[in-house]
């Protein structure tokens, strides 16, 4: 639902639910829902609903990326009966939001810059209007900060921040950590996830609920053939593959990535390296790769829709990040039976059984991650054997439907002690 700059504004814009004013006008920057009625905003949030739970779940775009992703799962499997879920991205809807803008509302453009102001009345009209009972920010940043503030303004029930990380992006920052006491939960997405979570960023024990990331087994499975994969790739049936899935951001360390390829091109020259994700970053690897003399073997693929195909097509994952909490990329890769070999950080540990399936790496080691990947690549029976129980771990605890279940008694549960 697209924010029009070309509509006028009422006066009431400037002012919160329940018509208190916000200390400035807002009219100037034009921006209304079209449809927007602005007495009809006013409600009773003590109210028991009559209707599922309509839950807002706030982003600042929904591209191609593991937390969005995620996101994107939960809002389509959350229980209809029982929530009725929406999306509110600050900025562009990205390639998920379009397409879950056929299935909720969707609303988008309410962020101009960095230094928008207008934000917090124009998306706590939104909730107000929307009828909001929970409020859902992924993600540190703008998102938490704007999308705590509005619903408190707007009488929201239910305040909820998920964090998918341990740094940069989603350390929290010294302004978020101030309206701690605005949350009535923070969801970890492991259990060390949720100690850094206390222990670091100092949210109360009491308000950190551990809720694991999930895949969809389903989606995610096994692909017996891939010819045709790595024939699309210009990739040889029998070449040895590796590749990662993750956003070209500093924090994943495709350097890293990228030194490991050398090493084992100098053993197995024909073999081949996927970067799977796009970012800011993908013009210096692309020269970092020519670099090192294997930009003939990487291939930058860029933001894909079909990562589960290319995951079946490779022999081996690995990530090799700086910082991670529970990275969807590695449940994503177990879930179609790759091993992998990962950096040990965050809570990758409690994804990846060292030895079982796969291998972990202490962070920045090329040595002991490119000899890992090589003892793959030598040993397929190894390799098929970590892919299997790897899968079978995830199908046992790191599905996508154990993810659901928890957003869904966490809601549910915050909102009956609210009333």
């Amino acid at each position: 639902m697209r924010f029009n700059a070309d509509l006028q504004t009422s006066p009431l814009l400037d002012t919160d639910c329940n018509g208190n004013d916000f200390g400035f006008p807002i009219s100037d920057f034009g921006l209304v829902e079209a449809e927007f009625n602005p007495r009809s905003a006013i409600r009773n949030p003590q109210s028991p609903p009559t209707r599922p739970l309509r839950v807002m779940f706030v982003q600042t775009d929904m591209r191609l990326g593991g937390a969005e992703m995620l996101t994107a799962g939960i809002i389509r499997r959350l229980d209809r009966q029982r929530f009725a879920p929406e999306l509110c991205c600050l900025k562009e809807r990205g390639v998920l939001g379009e397409e879950l803008a056929g299935e909720i509302p969707v609303h988008y453009g309410l962020l101009r810059s960095k230094f928008d102001l207008r934000i917090w009345p124009r998306l706590t009209r939104l909730l107000c209007e929307r009828g909001i009972d929970a409020v859902v920010t992924v993600g540190a940043g703008d998102k938490m900060f704007w999308g705590r503030l509005a619903a408190r303004r707007a009488g929201v029930p239910v305040v909820v921040s998920a964090l998918h990380s341990t740094g940069w992006p989603d350390g929290v920052g010294r302004l978020n950590r101030l309206l701690t006491p605005l949350n009535d939960a923070f969801i970890a997405v492991a259990e060390s996830h949720g100690r850094f979570l206390v222990e670091h960023e100092r949210f109360p024990a009491d308000k950190v609920t551990v809720i694991p990331n999930g895949v969809d087994t389903e989606q995610f499975a096994p692909v017996s053939n891939v010819t045709a994969v790595r024939r699309e790739l210009g990739v040889g049936e029998i070449d040895p593959l590796v590749g990662i899935v993750a956003a070209l951001r500093p924090e994943k360390n495709h350097e890293l990535f990228l030194e490991m390829a050398r090493r084992v091109v100098s053993e197995l020259p024909a073999a081949r390296f996927l970067i799977v994700g796009d970012g800011p970053r993908r013009d210096a690897l692309q020269r970092h790769a020519a670099q090192l003399g294997v930009e003939s073997n990487v291939l930058f693929l860029g933001a894909r829709s079909d990562v589960p195909k290319l995951l079946s097509a490779m022999d081996v994952f690995a990530l090799t990040s700086h910082v991670e909490a529970n990275p969807v990329s590695i449940l994503e890769a177990m879930s179609v039976g790759r091993p992998v070999v990962a950096t040990n950080v965050g809570s990758i540990h409690e994804a990846v059984s060292e030895g079982k399936s796969g291998f972990l790496v202490p962070p920045g080691d090329a040595a002991k991650l490119s000899d890992r990947v090589l003892q793959l690549l030598h040993a397929p029976l190894l390799g098929h054997s970590m892919g299997a129980a790897g899968r079978q771990d995830v199908i046992d605890r790191w599905s996508i439907d154990a993810t659901v279940r928890g957003y869904e008694r966490l809601i549910e549960s915050l909102y009956a002690r609210k009333l």
